[in-house]
């Protein structure tokens, strides 16, 4: 039957000597995440026990795979904390220069630096850092007057 619908899978399988394949569900409760499969190489269903060897095999590669992808997630999470608190240092630290340098209040600041972020298509944080660097001027009153 397996000829039938993967016949390129297995001329290969039985070209290298094996004759059945079985696919064990990895799952986590309901949710199944792919298979392990064993291959053999005599036909015929498995034995009991290598069914449930093959079975624990499969659950202790879904624990690793489940707890390999928790890890990325958190791995990811903690990157894009780690980006917008370094953003956020960036945007209070532009916002204290402008209300020096302009001598206005810190929110006026703040919606300076936003309307010239946003009239020049800019992120806040890379404007913001500009203006930290000194390589970029906002001029008060004006939406952006933005050097450079």
């Amino acid at each position: 039957p397996a000829a039938g619908r993967w016949p390129r899978f297995s001329a290969a399988a039985a070209e290298v000597g094996f004759a059945a394949v079985h696919a064990l569900p990895m799952r986590l409760r309901s949710e199944v995440i792919g298979a392990l499969n064993l291959f053999d190489t005599q036909p015929g269903a498995l034995d009991q026990g290598k069914l449930r060897i093959g079975q624990a095999l499969a659950d202790v590669a879904t624990i690793g795979l489940l707890q390999h992808r928790a890890i990325h997630r958190r791995d990811i999470l903690t990157e894009q904390l780690q980006t917008a608190l370094n953003s956020r240092v960036l945007i209070e630290q532009a916002k204290g220069v402008l209300a020096e340098r302009l001598q206005v209040e810190v929110g006026e600041a703040f919606v300076l630096l936003r309307n010239g972020a946003r009239s020049h298509n800019r992120r806040l944080s890379d404007l913001a850092q500009a203006i930290i660097d000194g390589s970029e001027q906002l001029a008060p009153g004006t939406a952006a007057n933005l050097s450079a």
